[in-house]
């Protein structure tokens, strides 16, 4: 089955920086998209970063210039860069994939950014 689990959350200081992972497992990785979403408390899941299987990305306004997502196929991993991170970036930040149709995701991982 898809599984998908993300690592790499903790506490960071405004103006750092910290790298997510998420590796995936059931599916055939390297053909899929594989996205970012992060969900803050009282607020709705948003997306932060789509890579597809060819190497495409997206992300959303509010980070770009400052987060970079990639992917390694052959680990089967998914890579959340975050640079010059703010306050407003806390967040419990999910990865997602599609696959068959059906939209898959992780327990999450929760990133805080405090002094």
């Amino acid at each position: 089955q898809v599984q998908l689990v993300e690592s790499g959350g903790g506490l960071v200081q405004p103006g750092g920086s910290l790298r997510l992972s998420c590796a995936a497992s059931g599916f055939t990785f390297r053909t899929y998209a594989m996205s970012w979403y992060r969900q803050s408390p009282g607020k709705e899941r948003e997306l932060v970063a789509t890579i597809s299987s060819g190497g495409n990305t997206y992300y959303a306004d509010s980070v770009k210039g400052r987060f970079t997502i990639s992917r390694t196929n052959v680990k089967n991993t998914v890579y959340l860069q975050m640079n010059s991170m703010k306050h407003e970036d806390t967040a419990v930040y999910f990865c997602n994939a599609t696959v068959g149709g059906m939209g898959y995701w992780g327990k999450g991982t929760l990133v805080t950014v405090a002094s």
